[in-house]
């Protein structure tokens, strides 16, 4: 009989962990809705862009494709890998109650990011030219240097949207971005079809309604911040702390960028070696639309990952690691469950989704061939998303940037050049090479998370906090 008091409390216990995990799952999952909405309009953004343009022809297809897919990798993969840093910075601050810490790192990313913009801009200034040294296609080359050029104020606001944007995202503060993004967005596709084909502009109309949308969400997100009471405890103040929290900064926005592009990079490399197989507008036509369905799939699961992020650093904040796990797994949960649902959808639209982007049959068909493919990148990716951003929430960039290292660049770039090349399976065999890396990755990170020590992470949120310490590599001392 002595044993039943304690069945009954094992029993009891269960049921509450149970209850507790969730209850923080549907918590993550009210913040992640609206977030994924927010990412989603984003990417839609350039997306959209490249769908209007895509109705030119082939060549405006193709160029304005390898032009978005290069500003990602050259420019907008960085900034939003530096502003991640945030995640780490002002979610843990937030969580501690450190208000105007919060306001100072913000500010301090913007700055940064504006300083990163400059050598990035010369690159694309000089882009067409570089691309017809490395032996791409001359007229696509020409088309794909114009584009980025019109694109250059864009990436100047993209260095204010993302560090505005984690400032919202961090202190659950999420319906301003979710009107701003969407007003932006609903603005952007008339805008652009447009000055597509009204103007004269043609595909570099795309571009230039690229740059005013960007713009314009930066106004919205900046006036809300500058003039609503709902920001006033977190809005921080420009002063000299702006420039001495640039060590912390880049501490954490170095290696958050060099594990956001890594994996980014090695997606964009297929694409420029897709312009180096037979008929390479089509290659590159059809693994474009491949990667920008990716992409805009991958909002779902980036929107669920940026909201276990959130919930994690927040909890590490408070110094509440066991609410921190329960936040991680309940993201990972989340995750899994929808992205299951939307692949077994596109699985379905298949023959259909191709004609979002072209109306040639012979993009659409190839593209329902590598269909099953991208479906199978979406689960991968999803997991990683996931993972990632609680690695983010951690502070343990710096062990993501080198699994992305080894994952993609030891393992699914040499893998790719010898199925697409060697083998002959052109782009689907550079797809299949670059997924193998994928679930390296996905492998990787997963073992790196059951190796999490919450209760050291807390502690050392709290001493980077309160202390200014924590410079330390704590993903190295937590395992």
């Amino acid at each position: 009989m002595a044993d039943f008091p304690l069945l009954e409390w094992v029993e009891n216990r269960r049921e509450t962990t149970w209850a507790a995990f969730f209850a923080e799952a549907k918590t993550v999952g009210f913040l992640a809705v609206p977030l994924v909405a927010i990412n989603l309009s984003q990417f839609l953004i350039q997306t959209g862009s490249l769908m209007v343009v895509g109705h030119l022809d082939q060549l405006a297809l193709s160029s304005t494709a390898i032009a978005v897919s290069l500003a990602a990798v050259s420019g907008f993969s960085v900034l939003i890998g530096m502003a991640s840093a945030l995640e780490t910075l002002c979610g843990q601050a937030y969580g501690a109650g450190q208000y105007q810490k919060f306001g100072n790192h913000v500010f301090t990313a913007i700055l940064c990011l504006l300083v990163v913009c400059l050598p990035i801009t010369l690159l694309w200034i000089n882009i067409g030219k570089l691309l017809v040294l490395v032996g791409q296609d001359p007229l696509i080359s020409r088309e794909v240097g114009k584009f980025m050029i019109w694109l250059i104020p864009g990436l100047i606001a993209f260095a204010f949207l993302h560090p505005l944007m984690r400032y919202y995202q961090m202190q659950v503060f999420v319906l301003p971005m979710l009107m701003f993004s969407w007003i932006t967005l609903c603005l952007h596709i008339p805008l652009c079809w447009v000055l597509v084909f009204k103007t004269g502009l043609k595909n570099l109309g795309g571009a230039l309604a690229i740059s005013i949308s960007y713009c314009l969400n930066v106004i919205l997100l900046a006036l809300y911040m500058k003039f609503s009471p709902k920001c006033e405890k977190t809005r921080g103040v420009v002063s000299m702390e702006l420039f001495k929290g640039i060590g912390l900064f880049l501490h954490f926005a170095v290696p958050s960028a060099v594990m956001t592009c890594l994996s980014w990079w090695s997606f964009e490399l297929i694409i420029l070696l897709s312009g180096l197989l037979p008929n390479p507008e089509l290659e590159s036509s059809v693994l474009s639309v491949c990667f920008n369905t990716l992409t805009t799939v991958f909002t779902v699961p980036y929107g669920i990952g940026s909201a276990g992020s959130t919930r994690v650093s927040n909890e590490l904040g408070a110094g509440k690691p066991q609410a921190a796990r329960v936040a991680a797994w309940a993201a990972i949960f989340l995750a899994v469950v929808a992205i299951i649902i939307v692949s077994v959808v596109l699985f379905a639209l298949r023959h259909v989704f191709g004609y979002a982007f072209s109306n040639e049959k012979e993009v659409v068909d190839y593209v329902a061939v590598m269909a099953p493919l991208v479906c199978i990148s979406i689960v991968l990716d999803a997991i990683q998303g996931v993972l990632s951003g609680i690695i983010r929430g951690c502070g343990w960039q710096r062990v993501g940037a080198y699994i992305n290292l080894g994952a993609y660049y030891l393992c699914g770039n040499p893998a790719a050049l010898a199925l697409g090349f060697l083998a002959n399976l052109k782009g689907r065999g550079l797809w299949i090479g670059i997924q193998s890396g994928a679930f390296v990755q996905m492998l990787l990170l997963a073992i790196v998370m059951g190796r999490v020590n919450w209760e050291k992470q807390a502690d050392e949120a709290r001493e980077r906090i309160f202390e200014g310490k924590g410079l330390v590599n704590n993903e190295e001392q937590g395992g």
